[in-house]
């Protein structure tokens, strides 16, 4: 059987790193650490809000995809068609927008904090 070889990923802008680190300084209860090699916020233990190359991406409760998707969400497909139907890349005007930003990682925040922590 042939070995799979492991996907190459874009590293993230930048300014996309220091913008995701200046964000999370507001949220002091939130680990950072690395998935899939970029930044990610966790809580309890479960992945609230990352990067991924060019892409913010958030957690959200199954209830709240599709709306966050009519809003101008996209899915997120770390790899061509294999989704991870718990987020969604975070639109880019949002991630530029102080207010929106918040909003959307308080609320990645939230789903992770809700979720049974993994020890």
């Amino acid at each position: 059987m042939a070995e799979r070889a492991m996907p190459s990923f874009t590293k993230s802008p930048p300014e996309l790193v220091e913008r995701f680190a200046a964000v999370l300084d507001d949220y002091p209860n939130a680990v950072r650490k690395k998935m899939f090699g970029y930044p990610a916020a966790f809580v309890g233990g479960n992945m609230a809000t990352g990067l991924f190359a060019d892409q913010w991406v958030v957690r959200l409760p199954e209830g709240e995809i599709a709306a966050a998707r009519a809003a101008g969400a996209g899915p997120f497909e770390p790899m061509p068609g294999k989704p991870m139907k718990a987020f969604v890349v975070i639109p880019r005007d949002d991630v530029a927008d102080d207010a929106a930003i918040r909003r959307w990682v308080e609320r990645g925040l939230g789903t992770a904090s809700s979720m049974r922590a993994k020890t």
